[in-house]
């Protein structure tokens, strides 16, 4: 998924933690395997490839990912959209990009996005991007999806406990061998070595999304990765979004999102999810937490 994986899982003995690490290892390639658009073989990669073609079969599972992703569309009125990825044409941040997308280049890409073109056939259990060009990506969900279910094998497992953090959007359960929880710092941009705030995870998920290590400059200004699917610009306003809640996939969503969405709209959002709340840094380093911030924190510590 183009992100490094670390996993620490605490267990009887060093031969049955190191086996159980395997089994996450092999669980979130799988998952890769399935969803990843960094990969031609992969199933996604098969959808995107046959864009406005023919319908393609996939596994259950990757029809109820895309369900769901559709679901989140609708509860952001598009900010969040998997479609948005037919914008990786014109927004590169490999460092080969060197001039802005010209104003048709914007448009041409925009025409490629929306989530109401992607058909879902459950009977048939299919799914068709409707127009030429168009793209599906997990990137802004997929981590998060890939963490919940390697602790969830890990839980099955019997481990006692572990961590699997993918690339700062990581799900926990148990307690480190100390008997204490798992502690997680949240990066403050603006103030490199004082953190945002420090979190104890029991049984709970952490994600974060910014515009503070992917992105590039043009000119003296700097462009974020985080695309808003409906203007086909980087969003502007936040550098840093984390949410905590129980679940790594869901949290994924709203951090993603709400860079979108903004601060305002993104507390509006969060007050129907009383299970998460959400820490939001400004582009001018203001920290602002949502009202359940403090009851989620501790809950996530003591679940």
């Amino acid at each position: 998924m183009g992100s490094r994986f670390q996993i620490t899982v605490v267990d009887v003995n060093d031969k049955q933690a190191n086996q159980n690490i395997d089994k996450a290892i092999a669980e979130i390639v799988r998952i890769e395997m399935l969803i990843s658009d960094w990969k031609p073989d992969s199933q996604v990669s098969q959808i995107n490839s046959n864009a406005g073609k023919f319908p393609v079969k996939v596994d259950q599972e990757v029809i109820d990912l895309t369900q769901r992703a559709i679901k989140y569309s609708k509860l952001t009125d598009g900010a969040f959209d998997i479609s948005f990825a037919a914008m990786d044409k014109i927004w590169k941040f490999d460092g080969s990009m060197d001039d802005l997308p010209t104003d048709i280049e914007i448009e041409n890409a925009i025409r490629n996005v929306g989530y109401q073109n992607i058909k879902i056939d459950t009977t048939n259990q299919t799914i068709f991007l409707t127009k030429v060009g168009m793209k599906i990506g997990f990137g802004s969900i997929g981590k998060g999806y890939a963490a919940d279910k390697a602790i969830h094998l890990l839980q099955n497992l019997n481990a006692k406990a572990a961590i699997v953090n993918a690339a700062g959007d990581l799900a926990t359960f148990g307690l480190q061998q100390n008997k204490k929880p798992w502690r997680i710092g949240i990066a403050n941009p603006f103030k490199p070595n004082k953190m945002a705030d420090i979190l104890e995870l029991s049984q709970a998920a952490v994600t974060t999304s910014g515009d503070y290590q992917k992105y590039i400059f043009i000119g003296k200004t700097r462009y974020s990765h985080i695309i808003n699917p409906k203007t086909g610009w980087p969003a502007t306003g936040l550098t840093g979004v984390t949410i905590i809640g129980p679940n790594a996939e869901t949290a994924n969503f709203f951090s993603t999102s709400m860079m979108v969405l903004g601060a305002k709209n993104g507390k509006a959002l969060l007050k129907k999810y009383p299970n998460y709340a959400g820490l939001f840094i400004t582009d001018r380093g203001k920290i602002i937490k949502t009202k359940n911030y403090k009851k989620v924190k501790n809950q996530c510590k003591n679940n």
